[in-house]
């Protein structure tokens, strides 16, 4: 079996209590979900950058990116991240139920990016 270095590897946002907010997302999702998520974010640390479909930043906040799952069921998933550090700090995964991100999640990551990035 020939192991690929990860360019750009995957850090978990953890909150100041010591929580993984997306780790526990994950954990949520049943396994073949969580096994799709999982390989998307993985093609990300070997292959990096990787742009669509897969991948795209955000152009309504600088330095904020996603990654774009296709679930099972026809469901989307996306995880909302940013690079510090040499690393891909993984902030923000939900269940896409619109066309348009929703405001709140995105707040949410643009915050935690803040936290990161400090």
């Amino acid at each position: 079996m020939v192991h690929q270095q990860k360019i750009i590897p995957v850090a978990f946002y953890r909150t100041t209590s010591g929580n993984e907010p997306v780790r526990e997302w994950l954990k949520e999702l049943d396994p073949e979900d969580r096994k799709i998520v999982g390989d998307d974010l993985r093609t990300l640390e070997i292959g990096w950058p990787v742009g669509m479909p897969l991948c795209r930043p955000l152009t309504s906040h600088k330095g904020l990116r996603e990654v774009r799952s296709h679930l099972t069921g026809g469901r989307i998933a996306r995880v909302l991240f940013c690079i510090a550090e040499g690393r891909m700090a993984l902030l923000h995964g939900f269940i896409k139920k619109s066309h348009k991100t929703p405001q709140p999640d995105l707040d949410l990551a643009v915050k935690r990016m803040k936290e990161v990035l400090r």
